[in-house]
């Protein structure tokens, strides 16, 4: 009976897990969820129309992907065609949260064309399955639909494989 149930979790937990080739399923942060650096709601509906690529981060883990960001901005993308979104997941870290969303305001100012979201619940860790306490890279094209994930630390060949993605997709 154990194993009946355990595999039924399991097969819940992966159909609830974000999938390459799909446009996941609608979600909304907002409130006492979080939201953007404004105090908007963050819409999942917004990652339409460009190239989205999305850091879904621990503040904990906040540099790990530091070379991805990098070599996205040193590639200079026209911003009417790709877009970045970071997503601070402030249920994962021990950090005040005023000190955090300061720090967010902060790099708002300084990257105008980055969408920065708190996510206060782990709304995309329980929503789109995304691994919690680590850096999560995803890439959606123009409609919607994830064409890349991974959960932690990319290498830099999988940069070149997420630049050259995002080139093929403009």
């Amino acid at each position: 009976m154990k194993r009946v149930v355990l595999s039924f979790l399991l097969v819940l937990g992966s159909s609830m897990a974000i999938e390459l080739g799909t446009v996941p399923k609608a979600v909304s942060i907002e409130g006492k969820e979080g939201g953007k650096v404004d105090g908007s709601a963050w819409e999942s509906s917004m990652l339409k129309g460009k190239i989205h690529t999305v850091f879904y981060v621990d503040p904990d883990k906040r540099d790990l992907n530091n070379p991805l960001a990098d070599a996205l901005k040193a590639r200079s993308f026209d911003r009417t065609k790709v877009n970045s979104v970071a997503i601070i997941n402030l249920a994962a870290t021990w950090l005040p949260n005023v000190f955090i969303e300061s720090k967010l305001k902060e790099k708002q100012k300084k990257f105008p064309h980055t969408i920065y979201v708190k996510d206060k619940q782990k709304v995309l860790v329980k929503e789109w399955g995304l691994a919690d306490d680590d850096s999560d890279i995803l890439v959606f094209d123009q409609k919607g639909k994830l064409i890349y994930k991974k959960f932690g630390k990319v290498s830099d060949d999988e940069i070149k494989e997420i630049i050259a993605l995002i080139e093929k997709n403009i």
